[in-house]
């Protein structure tokens, strides 16, 4: 059975700088230091997944403009199916991502028209049919999938990002429907584990795992009662963190969907994610599942 993800695919620029706040200066030749690559949330995970052995079936929106050529190039060069990225949008979205020498970035996305464009159900209801785990990345398209899938009783994963109100007018869907709920530290209005509590209260959530940048990672298991941090560790030096927590969360969906033990997949995770922040772009740097298996060997 595959894994069905759905979520955004955009053409992203990544831009080396010196140093946050940037200096202003009229000219610069950071040689090297400019690339674009195809990425997007839902891009990034299709592709981990990929390259650690799952068969996926992936859904997505891009443009009508030049830009779709290079995003059918990256599909085929990294093995993940096509046909269900339909060219409907009038512009493809892009981003551009300022990161410097530490690994600090900032993320800048222009999603152009997609957040009021639709995807067709019956494509959706054919992939869904055939998947064993689902991922509808928090992008407006996938929203109508939620209520679907749960009813399919297939179980549901997604990565709500930087959040900071637990009744979030945006999220509030995927945070309802999520079996598998991930999501950033860095706007949480209080501890990650007073605000892991308060999901499980408000949505029931069974897992949760909030990561916490270079602090690692922490996972709530409300089957278990669990709620404990998980390290994070260090593989090679970090040369842009952006992608990390997409890297966190599809190596934690890898290894969930086929073990359903969340504590290894954590582990795991972590060190999957370690590896990719040594990498420029945010959908560089994946390990295969026999290359993490080895790191996460060594550690043991």
């Amino acid at each position: 059975m595959t894994i069905l993800v759905a979520g955004l695919i955009n053409i992203e620029i990544t831009l080396r700088v010196e140093a946050f706040p940037i200096h202003y200066n009229p000219v610069n030749y950071p040689f090297f230091g400019v690339n674009s690559s195809v990425s997007g949330v839902g891009y990034n995970v299709a592709k981990a997944l990929t390259a650690l052995g799952d068969a996926v079936s992936f859904l997505s929106l891009v443009g009508k403009d030049p830009a779709r050529a290079l995003v059918r190039e990256a599909l085929a060069a990294d093995g993940i199916p096509g046909a269900g990225v339909l060219d409907v949008l009038d512009q493809t979205p892009h981003s551009v991502i300022l990161y410097d020498e530490t690994g600090r970035r900032q993320i800048n996305v222009d999603l152009k028209d997609i957040q009021e464009r639709a995807y067709p159900q019956d494509v959706f209801e054919a992939a869904l049919a055939d998947s064993s785990l689902v991922i509808p990345c928090n992008i407006n398209f996938t929203r109508p999938f939620l209520r679907r899938a749960w009813q399919s009783g297939k179980t549901i994963a997604t990565d709500v990002h930087a959040i900071s109100d637990v009744e979030d007018g945006y999220n509030a869907d995927y945070m309802r429907y999520a079996n598998v709920l991930f999501m950033s530290h860095e706007h949480l209005p209080s501890t990650p584990e007073e605000w892991a509590r308060r999901l499980v209260n408000r949505y029931g959530t069974e897992i949760i795992v909030i990561g916490l940048g270079g602090e690692g990672a922490l996972l709530a298991v409300k089957n278990d009662g669990f709620m404990g941090r998980f390290p994070a560790v260090t593989l090679r030096p970090i040369v842009n963190t952006i992608g990390a927590g997409d890297a966190l969360f599809s190596a934690f969906v890898h290894v969930y969907n086929r073990t359903q033990n969340p504590y290894q997949a954590l582990e795991k995770a972590i060190v999957f994610a370690a590896y990719k922040i040594g990498a420029v772009g945010a959908a560089d740097g994946f390990l295969s599942a026999a290359e993490l298996d080895a790191l996460v060997g060594n550690f043991r």
